[in-house]
């Protein structure tokens, strides 16, 4: 299969797909509220529900914005390489599981995505008011693998 019919097939069976799914691949969360599925011998992660995947989106957003100066990147609504896109969810993760739980060093694994967002939201009342500072410091600390 060619990697546009891939693709277009890709996103039409997986409407709602992990937001997080680059996350969950590497090994370094999970998520109560994701599911996993098989195409042309390759693995997605489709998200199975609307608010979930709604919280995740606001989060991600917030998250790009406030850590462009990590990033080095001037346009936060640029395309970002694979690389870029795991520092955003992993660190991210990490860092606001670090602010959300009140832990002096980050976790090695998110347990639950959609979990610990919902647990920030009860705690800060809105995603906005996340302390984004101590998160971004988990963001410019991941490294990913060493090639």
């Amino acid at each position: 299969m060619d990697q546009d019919a891939y693709r277009k097939t890709y996103e039409r069976i997986n409407e709602r797909a992990c937001l997080f799914e680059k996350c969950l691949f590497a090994g370094h969360a999970g998520c109560s509220r994701s599911e996993r599925f098989n195409l042309a011998e390759r693995e997605g992660i489709h998200c199975d529900s609307d608010s979930a995947q709604a919280q995740c989106a606001e989060l991600l957003v917030l998250l790009r914005h406030h850590s462009r100066f990590a990033l080095k990147t001037q346009d936060g609504n640029g395309v970002l390489n694979h690389a870029q896109a795991l520092r955003i969810q992993v660190g991210g993760l990490r860092g606001l599981d670090q602010v959300v739980e009140q832990r002096r060093e980050p976790v090695r694994f998110v347990p639950d995505v959609h979990a610990l967002v919902c647990r920030a939201r009860a705690r800060f009342g809105t995603l906005e008011r996340l302390p984004f500072n101590r998160i971004i410091q988990q963001i410019a600390a991941f490294k990913g693998r060493r090639g």
